[in-house]
């Protein structure tokens, strides 16, 4: 993978398995050092956007509530408490390092909007032309579509569209793309590369995880947004975030997926 190599402007989504332990509550020494790294990519001149979730895991752990909300108004209000907690961890572990960080809340209909898109992308630039660290989540709070059905992989994909970004970079709970289900196929072979989102490569992605509103089937989907538009993708395991500069190094580390040419 050296063409990853000498990337500069980065998008790296998060997920809320990568971001949360069993417990529901944050995993703070992994969010560390994912802030770590990422501010270390800023100090080598990279431009980093990061697309967050957990807000709802993050809320749902804050209001001491034993499981996950299912009624959509409390989803929304575990959300709305999630956003703040997660963007205060944030704020506090960047500013360890001197980066400014700055928090983007929208939901499709500002991408739907052309004008809306407009300002979108000019907020995006002024605000790495600045040098801060733009943190990226769809607006749960308030929509109600978001939350039941987006996911933060497809919304990724398409902030790395419109930032003309160099590499997506997807956190995830598993090592990226396996040939069949690794929780039931012990000889399952991870996928290191894919040249084209075929419906072969489909058909194996699986459903939702654990903790998450998105599984590979959402990745899949994100993966294709991405490459599409000549973004390359990197599906990889979030538990050693480290492990993202070998990915920049020209590394083969969990999957990647070939911009179209």
């Amino acid at each position: 993978m050296s063409e990853i190599s000498g990337k500069k402007r980065i998008v790296v989504k998060v997920g809320t398995s990568t971001l949360t332990h069993n417990t529901g509550k944050m995993n703070i020494a992994r969010i560390a050092k994912l802030v770590s790294v990422l501010s270390d990519l800023k100090n080598e001149g990279n431009e980093v956007i990061l697309v967050s979730s957990g807000a709802i895991g993050v809320g749902t752990s804050r209001l001491r509530l034993t499981e996950k909300p299912k009624e959509t108004k409390c989803l929304q209000a575990a959300a709305a408490v999630g956003q703040c907690e997660l963007m205060f961890l944030y704020d506090k572990l960047f500013s360890e390092y001197g980066v400014v960080v700055s928090q983007l809340l929208f939901t499709s209909d500002a991408l739907d909007n052309e004008k809306s898109k407009a300002h979108l992308i000019d907020t995006f630039n002024q605000l790495l032309e600045y040098d801060c660290v733009p943190i990226v989540n769809e607006n749960d709070s308030v929509s109600v579509e978001e939350l039941l059905n987006g996911d933060n992989d497809c919304l990724s994909a398409t902030v790395a569209t419109i930032t003309d970004s160099d590499l997506l970079i997807l956190l995830t709970d598993t090592d990226g793309l396996y040939d069949s289900n690794p929780s039931k196929n012990p000889n399952a072979q991870l996928i290191e590369r894919v040249e084209e989102i075929n419906d072969h490569i489909r058909s194996i992605a699986g459903g939702a995880g654990e903790k998450g509103t998105g599984g590979f089937v959402t990745k899949i989907r994100a993966a294709e947004i991405a490459t599409s538009a000549g973004v390359p993708v990197v599906i990889m395991n979030g538990s050693k975030p480290t492990d993202i500069y070998k990915v920049l190094n020209g590394k083969s580390i969990g999957t990647y997926f070939e911009a179209v040419k």
